[in-house]
C-alpha cells in the first residue's frame, strides 16, 4: 500500500539534511526560512510516489523531488513579490520578512540550487530529468507573465485563463509526476501518460486553489481570503461572472476590477455575493471535478495495477475535497 505520510515524512527528513554555506547569511537564510514553512509538500511527494508504484526504489528520487520543491518555492518567492502577498503559508512572506531586493536575489539562488540536485543522475535518466525540468521551468515563466498580463486586461477569455494556469500550474505537478517515472525507468509510454493525469490533476488543484482563495478559510487555507480579487486577477469565478451577468452586474464587476481600486472587505465580499448570485462559484466546483475526471480517464493507459490506480483516483478526489 502506499502511503503519502511515507512519502512526506522521507522527504521531509531530506530537506532536514539540506546546507547552505554559512555566509552570506542575507542570501542562505530566507531560503531556508522559505523551505522550513513547509505546505503541502505536493510536487515531491508525486514524485516519490510514482518512483514507488513503478517498483522503483523511490529514495533514489529523493533529488528530483528536491529539486521540484525548491523550484515551486522560488516561483512562490517571487510570485510573492509581484502580487505583494503579506502571507504565505500563514507566514510572513521573504520579501516582507526581510525586503524586496533580499526577495528577488534569495528567489534567484533558489532557481540555480534547483538544477543542482540533478548532478546526482547519470547518463540517460540525467538528460531526461534535466530537459524535462527546463521545458517546465520556462512554461512556469509563461504562465506567470500571462497572468501578470491579464491583471490589465478587460477581455480575458476563459481558454486563455486556462492556458494560464496550465502553464502557471498544471505542468509543474505533470512533471513532478513524470520525473518519478523517469527514475524508476518506467516505460516511455507511461511517462507520457502520467504526466498527463499530473497535468489535468493540477489544473483542478488551481481551480480549486482559486475557489478557496475566496471561500476558503484563511486559518485553514494559510493565505489572505479574497486575495485574488484585491490583486484584480481574472480568475475563472470572475470570467465566469462576467459571461453569466447581466449588463448592470458586468459594470459592477468591472468597475469593482478598475486597475487602481483599493479594494476594502466590503468591496471584496460584494464581488464574493456576485460570484455566487450569477452561478460562477457553482460552475467553478462543476470544472474542478471536470478536469478530476480528465485525470481519471488517463489512468486507463497506465501499465499499473488496478490497485494503484485506486489510489491514484483516491489521491485525486482527495485533493478536490481539501479546504488547504
Amino acid at each position: 500500500m502506499y502511503y503519502i505520510e511515507k512519502y512526506q515524512n522521507s522527504f521531509n527528513d531530506y530537506v532536514e539534511t539540506l546546507t547552505t554555506p554559512d555566509q552570506p547569511k542575507g542570501l542562505y537564510n530566507p531560503i531556508m526560512y522559505m523551505l522550513g514553512l513547509g505546505g503541502k509538500r505536493l510536487r515531491p511527494v508525486l514524485t516519490l510516489m510514482v518512483t514507488d508504484m513503478y517498483s522503483g526504489n523511490y529514495e533514489r528520487a529523493l533529488d528530483a523531488a528536491m529539486a521540484v520543491e525548491v523550484f515551486h518555492n522560488f516561483s512562490l518567492i517571487h510570485d510573492d513579490i509581484m502580487d505583494a502577498a503579506p502571507l504565505r503559508r500563514g507566514k510572513q512572506t521573504v520579501h516582507e520578512k526581510w525586503n524586496l531586493n533580499t526577495g528577488i536575489l534569495s528567489g534567484d539562488a533558489m532557481l540555480i540550487l534547483a538544477y543542482k540536485f540533478f548532478e546526482n543522475y547519470q547518463g540517460v535518466m540525467f538528460k531526461s530529468l534535466i530537459s524535462l525540468f527546463s521545458k517546465t521551468a520556462i512554461e512556469v515563466c509563461e504562465g506567470q507573465q500571462y497572468d501578470i498580463e491579464f491583471e490589465s486586461r478587460t477581455n480575458v477569455a476563459i481558454p486563455e485563463y486556462l492556458k494560464m494556469i496550465e502553464y502557471k500550474t498544471a505542468v509543474l505537478v505533470g512533471a513532478s509526476m513524470k520525473m518519478g517515472a523517469i527514475v524508476a525507468k518506467a516505460p516511455i509510454k507511461d511517462q507520457d501518460a502520467i504526466y498527463e493525469f499530473g497535468k489535468y490533476l493540477g489544473i483542478a488543484f488551481q481551480l480549486q486553489d482559486d475557489y478557496l482563495d475566496s471561500f476558503g478559510d484563511s486559518k485553514t487555507f494559510g493565505k489572505q481570503i479574497g486575495g485574488d480579487i484585491v490583486e484584480n486577477k481574472k480568475t475563472y469565478l470572475y470570467l465566469k461572472a462576467m459571461e453569466l451577468s447581466n449588463s448592470e452586474v458586468k459594470s459592477t464587476l468591472l468597475n469593482l476590477y478598475q486597475e487602481d481600486r483599493i479594494k476594502g472587505d466590503n468591496e471584496v465580499n460584494k464581488v464574493k455575493q456576485i460570484f455566487q448570485e450569477t452561478g460562477a462559484a457553482l460552475d467553478t466546483k462543476k470544472i474542478i471535478k471536470k478536469y478530476t475526471q480528465k485525470a481519471f480517464h488517463v489512468l486507463n493507459d497506465l501499465n499499473i495495477t488496478s490497485e494503484k490506480k485506486i489510489f491514484l483516483r483516491q489521491f485525486g478526489t482527495s485533493l478536490m475535497d481539501r479546504e488547504v
